[in-house]
């Protein structure tokens, strides 16, 4: 018996847009990779070379998967921590069609002898390989067929420059306005079967820290407490009842964001606070609260970090409900929940 797909599988599967003209948002990145495109297809020649960098969830993998569909080729996907050494990737390289692509996720995590194998094949479609050991060892200089690598990475400077400077292309994937967030849950609910108020796809978006994979995420969840306790239909009341059951309030903070700011300002008064200091308190690895809640938080203008420590914002007090401490006295008693 099948399975059901798991929520991931489903959003991938069902959300995720197939081609270039379908996609939301990110039009200075569609606009450039559309003449790209035409281009090459013009000069009858692969396309050149692509680099995306962003945050996670911004479309970086649904670009690499549209673009061999508006080329009409097939494409191969790696991750760079699966590519350990250099004979991990000529399986992949030698099986590339002409003009394929080749998309590696996460490529600042390759190891620096994979990232140097890549050198002559993204420059000249070649590779050397080493047959044999010692004084008996022979070196194969193998033709590959042209083809466009495209890399995503979170972390663009961890990138070597050589490797870098290779890529025609170099797109940063920017976090979606409002408004664009809005129309991607429209269409995805659409997708979904599911009949949404504009309230609500609005509200949705509003607490989907401007990131499409995080809406779809949202929209999953409503749809399901939609049909659980309602008759199938969202309204902004139903949204409001089932972030409030998982614990996104209307900034898009969930429990562990506010629970950070909660520590901040109740146990340290604002701040300023060292992270180790925060995450002590909170019994939560440090590296967590770095990679996973402040990142948000900043760019919220809920936090800021100075060379003293962390510290809260008036607009985390006001979003909190609590009054800034005076005379060194601690902050009161915070709300679970902020008000709707």
């Amino acid at each position: 018996m099948m399975q059901p797909p798991a929520p991931q599988e489903e959003n991938d599967s069902a959300l995720r847009p197939k081609r270039i003209a379908d996609m939301i948002g990110q039009r200075a990145v569609i606009d450039v990779l559309q003449i790209a495109i035409d281009a090459a297809r013009k000069r009858d020649e692969p396309l050149g070379h692509i680099l995306f960098d962003g945050p996670p969830g911004l479309g970086k993998t649904t670009f690499a998967t549209c673009i061999p569909r508006e080329l009409g080729v097939s494409v191969q996907m790696a991750s760079g921590p699966a590519l350990k050494a250099p004979k991990d990737i000529i399986p992949y390289l030698t099986n590339l069609e002409d003009r394929s692509v080749l998309f590696i996720d996460e490529i600042h995590r390759l190891p620096k002898a994979v990232e140097e194998y890549l050198y002559t094949a993204m420059e000249d479609f070649r590779i050397d390989i080493v047959l044999g050991e010692g004084v008996s060892a022979r070196t194969l200089n193998l033709q590959l067929k042209p083809f466009t690598l495209i890399g995503a990475t979170t972390r663009a400077g961890m990138l070597s420059g050589p490797l870098r400077d290779r890529f025609q292309i170099r797109e940063h994937l920017g976090f979606y306005s409002l408004g664009e967030l809005t129309a991607i849950v429209q269409t995805n609910a659409q997708k979904l079967g599911v009949e949404i108020h504009d309230e609500a796809a609005e509200e949705i978006a509003r607490r989907s820290r401007g990131t499409p994979r995080v809406a779809n995420n949202r929209l999953l969840w409503v749809r399901d407490y939609a049909m659980s306790k309602a008759d199938g239909r969202v309204d902004r009341a139903i949204v409001v009842d089932a972030m409030r059951m998982i614990g996104v309030d209307p900034l898009g903070l969930d429990r562990q964001d506010r629970r950070y700011l909660e520590t901040l300002i109740r146990v340290f008064g604002g701040g300023p606070a060292g992270i180790e200091a925060i995450a002590h308190t909170m019994n939560v690895p440090s590296d967590t609260l770095v990679d996973e809640v402040e990142p948000f938080l900043l760019r919220s203008e809920l936090m800021i970090r100075t060379t003293r420590g962390r510290c809260a914002t008036p607009l985390a007090f006001e979003h909190l409900q609590v009054f800034p401490p005076s005379g060194g006295k601690r902050s009161g008693q915070l709300p679970l929940f902020p008000e709707e």
